[in-house]
């Protein structure tokens, strides 16, 4: 095949691909991936890795080692990059990033990605994509908007983590994650500078309060709130604490994160509370969320197979409040449609390792705003530094991102994309006409 491909090779053509094996932001094994083209243009991506995971995720394929990091090794999936997949997509054209995404998933052959792995497979498909960016001489996120036809480019509001819980913080809190959204501010720049004096604000409430400020996976504060409520009249009191308005200034997002306490008896197991709530009764409770708090947003509100419960969730919340699937679609365009078609959610959760390749992640995004969801651009709890997202959200237009916390370098170097792309583009920002 090799020598096949070098007949046909052009200044575009992919000349190496090397894996290796590095460590995200919680100390575990993930995948970093270079390609390098014939005109010398390089491109590295590195894979990101969850911890709430959907059940219809991607396969994200480890060593199962336990004598190397408990298990969590990616060496195997290192090696198919530097054998397999290496030899497989050599010399092909790295402009053409559907017909190489599509080789990769039939290379793999499975619905899943379980053969190679959806992190092997993902490292390569974005590592391509900046290849062919930086030959191209374009930025990122202007690559990105190419391979979607989107002549308008734009910056995302950011949904920042104040509080978490869940599988985030050692399940401190049964809610996983609350969340602030400025909605005045009119740039990145003074968006992230509104949710800075929020999470410092938090860390001055907690303090005052005696709660622990404990930072969880995705650099927001763990206080260990007894109840979701009192979570949310924590984070109103740090909006308000940074002298900004609830409601006005700063709304509110959560991730419930329920597919992680539902039970086998089809019970969501509020242990934190000691509750055990029945589907009608989770709705009940976020309604009341909703009229008693700046709640706008609220992601995985039930179980990735509560379809009936998700039809009466969005009958009674959908006309007025953001409802994100990520454990529920998991980035796929089979789960996305019959979300669709079932009248459930109106709001997507986008994560590109959820999918496996890059192409396969802006079909969905272009599924959703077809069908009129929201889309989310999000990152994963076990991060690198790699900032790919930041420009996935403006080359898509996306309208909203999810990166986490305004700590760790894995979240930040997010953030700071962001502002290096405000600063050198005329994209314009989305804010309040989302």
């Amino acid at each position: 095949r090799k020598s096949w491909n070098f007949k046909f090779m052009t200044l575009s053509s992919i000349q190496s691909v090397v894996g290796r094996q590095i460590l995200d932001s919680r100390g575990r094994p993930t995948v970093e991936v270079d390609v390098s083209l014939v005109d010398g243009s390089l491109g590295r991506a590195s894979v990101p890795s969850g911890a709430s995971t959907g059940s219809f995720e991607a396969h994200e394929l480890r060593d199962g080692d336990a004598t190397r990091f408990e298990g969590l090794g990616v060496l195997k999936a290192v090696s198919n990059i530097n054998n397999d997949i290496a030899h497989a997509i050599s010399g092909m054209n790295a402009y053409d990033q559907r017909s190489l995404d599509n080789f990769l998933r039939e290379l793999d052959g499975t619905p899943q990605l379980k053969k190679m792995g959806a992190n092997a497979i993902l490292g390569v498909s974005i590592a391509v994509c900046r290849a062919a960016a930086n030959s191209l001489k374009q930025p990122l996120y202007q690559r990105i908007a190419d391979l979607l036809q989107n002549p308008t480019p734009q910056m995302p509001r950011p949904m920042v983590n104040i509080f978490s819980g869940g599988l985030h913080a050692g399940r401190g809190m049964d809610i996983q994650d609350f969340l602030a959204i400025p909605v005045r501010a009119q740039s990145i720049d003074e968006a992230i500078h509104t949710m800075s004096r929020v999470r410092n604000a938090a860390v001055r409430v907690c303090q005052k309060m005696g709660l622990p400020t404990l930072l969880a996976d995705e650099g927001g504060l763990s206080p260990g709130c007894a109840s979701g409520k009192d979570a949310l009249i924590l984070l109103c009191k740090a909006i308000e604490m940074a002298g900004l308005t609830p409601g006005e200034d700063v709304v509110i997002a959560i991730d419930v994160a329920a597919a992680a306490f539902k039970n086998a008896e089809g019970h969501y197991n509020l242990a934190r509370e000691g509750k055990q709530l029945s589907s009608a009764q989770m709705i009940d409770m976020l309604d009341a969320w909703v009229k008693e708090f700046p709640l706008v947003s609220i992601e995985d509100g039930l179980d990735e197979e509560d379809w009936s419960g998700w039809q009466a969730l969005t009958l009674r919340l959908g006309k007025h409040v953001q409802l994100v699937g990520d454990d529920l679609f998991t980035t796929n365009p089979i789960r996305l449609q019959k979300g669709i078609d079932m009248g459930v959610a109106n709001g997507v959760l986008v994560k590109v390792n959820q999918n496996g390749t890059l192409t396969g992640t802006l079909d969905v995004i272009t599924m959703a705003k077809k069908n009129g969801y929201s889309t989310i651009i999000s990152a994963r709890s076990g991060e690198t530094e790699d900032p790919f997202i930041a420009d996935l959200a403006v080359g898509s237009s996306a309208g909203q991102i999810k990166i986490g916390s305004l700590r760790t370098s894995s979240t930040v170097s997010k953030y700071n994309q962001l502002l290096r792309i405000e600063a050198a583009s005329n994209a314009p920002y989305v804010g309040t006409n989302q």
